[in-house]
C-alpha cells in the first residue's frame, strides 16, 4: 500500500486502511520535515497541530477511495509575515478541496461529452459519488483548461 500512496505524493506514508462497503479508506501521514508558508515562502519545521483531512481519489480494485490524511498546521516564524500559522499544502490537492486533482480530471473527462446526469450515473458505478451540480462546477473550472490541452 505504501507504494500506491507514494504515487500520489512521495512525501506521504501509508499508516493503515479499512474497507467499509464499497469504500476503501486509506490513512496516511506526511513525512516532510518542513513546509513552506504559502503567504511569505519561509520554510518552517515547527508543528502547531495536526488535524484530519479527508478527500476522495481515484478508485482501486472497484472500490471508491477516501484518503484520510493527518494534515499539519505549522507556525510561520517570519516576523514580517502577517500569518502566524498555515496548513501544510499538497500539489495533488487544491486548498479546501474534497477531491484530488486527478479525480477531478477523471470527472471532467467523463463529463465532457455527456449530460451531467448521465456522467453522475456513470461515475457512481465504482468511481466516485458525485452529483450533477458538482460536475457542472468542475466543468466550469476545468473546461477551458481541458480544451486548451487538446488544441
Amino acid at each position: 500500500m505504501d507504494e500506491l500512496v507514494k504515487l500520489l505524493d512521495g512525501n506521504l506514508r501509508y499508516v493503515s486502511h479499512e474497507i467499509n462497503g464499497d469504500i476503501l479508506f486509506l490513512h496516511v501521514v506526511s513525512t516532510r520535515t518542513e513546509a513552506d508558508c504559502p503567504y511569505c515562502g519561509q520554510s518552517s519545521s515547527r508543528v502547531h497541530s495536526v488535524y484530519t483531512r479527508n478527500f476522495q481519489d481515484l478508485p482501486i480494485q472497484d472500490k471508491k477511495v477516501t484518503v484520510v490524511i493527518g494534515n499539519r498546521k505549522m507556525f510561520c516564524d517570519n516576523p514580517v509575515c502577517k500569518k502566524t500559522t498555515f496548513a501544510e499544502k499538497f500539489s495533488f490537492l487544491a486548498s479546501k478541496s474534497k477531491k484530488s486533482e486527478r479525480l477531478i480530471n477523471r470527472i471532467a473527462d467523463v463529463s465532457l461529452n455527456v449530460s451531467s446526469v448521465t456522467a453522475a450515473a456513470l461515475l457512481r458505478n465504482g468511481v466516485v459519488d458525485v452529483g450533477k451540480s458538482t460536475i457542472c462546477a468542475i466543468l466550469k473550472k476545468t473546461g477551458p483548461r481541458l480544451h486548451r490541452k487538446k488544441t
